[in-house]
């Protein structure tokens, strides 16, 4: 059970990040394409709200179960480095500059790092 547990948290992180960041890009999209229309933003506060709740679920329940909450820290970073780029690339289609590219290739040896090390 406590096995299930821990993938039930990680998961929670996952889908919480992906929410999140899918309502801010969906929004920053949104908003640059109609001028600032604030109306249209009220969807993506929601979702960004559920997925903050599935993140404040996660945290909780990995915390309980893991024992450390940088291990916790670790997973929605690293939950944030695979989802946002796919996200935006998928939505914005846009090619990351080498920099960016860079900084990602950090963050994700940080990520490996405070997992394994």
């Amino acid at each position: 059970m406590n096995l299930i547990l821990k993938i039930v948290a990680v998961a929670a992180i996952f889908l919480g990040e992906a929410l999140s960041i899918f309502a801010e890009l969906i929004a920053s999209r949104q908003f640059g394409k109609a001028g600032g229309d604030l109306a249209m933003l009220l969807p993506m506060f929601f979702l960004i709200s559920f997925g903050g709740m599935l993140l404040v679920f996660g945290y909780a329940l990995g915390y309980m179960h893991l024992k450390n909450i940088w291990i916790v820290v670790a997973i929605s970073v690293g939950a944030i480095l695979i989802v946002e780029p796919i996200l935006t690339l998928l939505l914005f289609r846009d090619v990351p500059t080498a920099g960016s590219l860079i900084g990602l290739m950090f963050g994700a040896i940080g990520t490996l790092a405070a997992i394994f090390l």
